[in-house]
């Protein structure tokens, strides 16, 4: 029993030492820690509206926004003419997705 004792307890130091050393020799830059988790809103929002920017619209994508725009009589008389993105976000607002 006392041998076990002293193995955990000696497996239990290499584990605190190990993780010592590693975190100890990290920049300040790459640790998150320092730097927060969170950013600011304008910053998100950037990010975010590169990301929707990236690529077209899938078909599901295009169908939900047709169904929603239905549901509003001008909003459909204006995705006949204008076309169904154009449509939503004049009378919705930015696309969700």
């Amino acid at each position: 029993m006392k041998t076990l004792a002293i193995l955990l307890f000696c497996s239990l130091a290499v584990i605190c030492l190990t993780s010592d050393a590693s975190t100890g020799s990290q920049p300040s830059s790459d640790n998150p820690a320092q730097e927060g988790l969170f950013v600011e809103r304008d910053q998100a929002s950037t990010v975010v509206r590169q990301k929707r920017a990236a690529g077209e619209l899938s078909l599901t994508q295009l169908e939900s926004l047709r169904e929603v725009c239905e549901a509003n009589l001008a909003c459909e008389e204006m995705m006949d003419t204008s076309g169904i993105i154009a449509a939503y976000t004049a009378y919705y607002g930015p696309i969700p997705y």
